[in-house]
């Protein structure tokens, strides 16, 4: 379906008001922290593995759009699934979510081939683009429980894997404030609904999206052009 035109001034006039909005929505909230590049590698990470198979990682970095957008242009991902994960109430809606009020992260379920890519490599482009991790139950514009920085991991290796990590880059001083990303065990994962999934790929014109997410990709192009795609 053709979208209806818009001309020139209304445009930027929703532009300008949605920057308004966003500057009136992060009043008292720090502003983002930049890392240093070269972004370091994991010193601890699990070898690629010597044959194709799937692995899991739940993660969640603020709004899931650009989340899902990011690893859905990494090399050795397979899919990349908005959803729900980390709260208290069994198949969460939006609605819910939005309230703060279930416990739930915005997440991203991230299946992946680790003869490909590893994990550590899935948390280094988390840390590095995905998000800023230093932002305490807030991404952007966007501020609440629902989202925080989160790793749910599957098991001891993705734990360990992790949270030497975090501990790395905070040594390295990487970020000008500590990592507050929390390393939690993953108990379930609920899938957005529909008009979630892929949402940059379809709103690609929206300001939020243009403001907040299209860079991501753009640095993740500039930053690590061997793992775009």
């Amino acid at each position: 379906m053709r979208r209806p035109f818009i001309g020139r001034g209304l445009a930027i006039a929703l532009i300008v008001a949605f920057f308004a909005w966003t500057a009136v929505r992060s009043i008292g909230a720090r502003p983002a922290a930049e890392p240093r590049y070269p972004f370091p590698k994991p010193n601890v990470d699990a070898q690629l593995a010597t044959a194709k198979s799937s692995e899991t990682a739940v993660l969640a970095g603020g709004c899931f759009w650009g989340v899902q957008a990011v690893f859905e242009h990494l090399k050795g991902v397979r899919s990349a699934t908005a959803g729900y994960s980390g709260g208290r109430v069994n198949s969460p809606s939006y609605e819910l979510v939005s309230s703060g009020l279930t416990g739930h992260a915005e997440s991203v379920s991230i299946t992946f081939d680790p003869s490909q890519i590893s994990y550590g490599q899935i948390l280094m482009i988390f840390f590095s683009v995905a998000h800023d991790p230093t932002q305490l139950n807030r991404q952007g514009p966007d501020d609440g429980t629902q989202y925080r920085s989160a790793i749910f991991y599957s098991g001891e290796e993705q734990k360990r894997i992790a949270a030497a990590y975090i501990e790395q880059l905070d040594a390295a001083k990487v970020y000008p404030r500590k990592i507050v990303t929390e390393v939690v065990p993953y108990k379930a994962f609920f899938r957005a609904e529909d008009y979630h999934q892929d949402y940059l790929r379809t709103h690609t014109d929206q300001p939020y999206i243009v403001y907040n997410d299209l860079p991501k990709l753009e640095h993740l192009k500039k930053q690590f052009p061997s793992l775009y795609h």
